[in-house]
């Protein structure tokens, strides 16, 4: 039997139908993420990173290839592939505790108490720093805390994989900085597999274990494929002189800039 990674994407392309015609977002994707592994996906706009993850997710079929998480083909969403987008999309009529709980009641009613479910909902607050608004609503908070409740419900799900699509896009650079620690801080605590969507280099660079460069769309493909080799807890004050952390960055604006170049839409 063929070896696969935990995540294994196998000849994947997406095509569109449109009045024009077919309109192929992605072709010929190949990529491997191993168990407890962070990839950053980066590209300009349009180059299909939404599409691959939606693909991921399940929520987007595939027009040719193959997904498989843990050597089952993912062909529709499920609960272990949770989705933070940039939008938190909370319930505003619910409190931060109950928009967590919705998903902790759906994939634990079977498996946990409702005593037991109430302290998963506060144990995953307690990661994110937010157990002390737990009874607040959504329209009481900032845009950062939404964002934390938006995290704190996708990994009560306890989701073999969690998915970002820019999480951090909208919300203002202090705020950005201290999310990306609270990310950090989660998977090193719970060794998450994860692949997140990001326009900003930094980002891609201080988070992820590997940099995936998407080429533009249409048609976009993986055009680049590179690890960084940088250790962790990785704290971005100590890091931003390091050589490492300097010739990581440099090769994906080298990449963004000199090979596909369409500065406008990558924050450097």
């Amino acid at each position: 039997m063929k070896h696969r990674s935990y995540l294994a994407l196998e000849g994947i392309g997406v095509t569109f139908p449109t009045k024009n015609g077919p309109f192929t977002a992605l072709q010929h994707i190949d990529l491997s993420v191993e168990r407890g592994e962070f990839v950053a996906l980066i590209g300009h706009s349009g180059c299909g990173k939404s599409t691959l993850l939606n693909v991921i997710a399940g929520l987007t079929p595939s027009s040719t290839g193959v997904v498989f998480l843990d050597d089952k083909v993912v062909d529709a969403p499920g609960p272990d592939r949770a989705v933070v987008f940039q939008d938190h999309s909370l319930l505003p009529w619910l409190s931060v505790a109950e928009n967590v709980a919705l998903a902790v009641d759906k994939v634990f009613s079977g498996t946990k108490s409702r005593a037991e479910r109430k302290d998963w909902v506060l144990h995953n607050l307690e990661l994110v720093n937010m157990a002390q608004a737990a009874a607040k609503r959504p329209a009481e908070l900032s845009g950062g805390m939404k964002q934390r409740v938006g995290i704190a419900r996708a990994i009560a799900m306890q989701p073999r994989l969690l998915l970002m699509d820019e999480p951090f896009g909208a919300l203002d650079a202090l705020t950005r900085a201290n999310l990306q620690d609270t990310v950090m801080e989660i998977q090193a605590t719970l060794n998450n597999t994860v692949v997140m969507i990001t326009h900003d280099v930094d980002e891609a660079v201080l988070l992820a274990d590997r940099v995936i460069m998407m080429t533009n769309g249409p048609a976009a493909t993986i055009g680049e494929d590179m690890a960084v080799d940088l250790p962790r807890p990785r704290r971005r004050l100590e890091l931003a002189e390091t050589p490492g952390y300097v010739a990581a960055r440099a090769g994906v604006l080298r990449f963004l800039y000199e090979r596909f170049s369409h500065p406008a839409d990558v924050a450097a």
